[in-house]
């Protein structure tokens, strides 16, 4: 089990980098040969990231909502994953490919993601009584001292 750091703590990105979201959704929970290789493939495209550090992945953890599975990343550049995402090298292209000829359009399987570019100084992050994870397990982990008591502080602080 994590370790429960007991206080407040924030985070801090020396840098710019991008929050990736990605994830499924189980439209149709009875076509499991439909869903099961897509339900397969993110977890091991994220341990040959969190084994070759400099392909940008700076942290991942997945989170689960009903049918819905996402995978929360920081990277440290869009470069970054983009790079990840094209490159026949790596373990995401095929299975997209993949899923695209298999899947597709079909309505059995969802799929989605959102990217953001965040630049240092332009986000806020406050963690209570939890293991280290999200934004504080990719950058630094910090006490939340009076100066960064406030959300408006802690934004104002990254920047610095």
């Amino acid at each position: 089990m994590a370790k429960v750091h007991k206080g407040r703590y924030t985070a801090a990105m020396d840098e710019d980098f991008v929050v990736f979201l990605i994830g499924m959704r189980f439209n149709k929970l009875w076509k499991v040969h439909r869903w099961m290789p897509v339900f397969v493939a993110m977890p091991k495209m994220l341990r040959v990231l969190q084994k070759n550090p400099d392909r940008g992945l700076l942290n991942a953890r997945l989170a689960f909502g009903g049918r819905t599975i996402t995978s929360v990343q920081y990277w440290r550049s869009f470069e970054h994953l983009e790079r990840f995402a094209r490159d026949a090298n790596d373990p995401h292209l095929a299975p997209w490919r993949k899923f695209n000829k298999k899947v597709g359009a079909s309505g059995d399987v969802g799929i989605y993601h959102e990217t953001y570019k965040i630049h240092a100084g332009d986000y806020e992050t406050v963690y209570g009584n939890m293991p280290i994870m999200g934004l504080a397990a990719a950058g630094t982990h910090l006490s939340v001292t009076e100066a960064r008591d406030a959300a408006r502080q802690r934004m104002t602080a990254s920047a610095t």
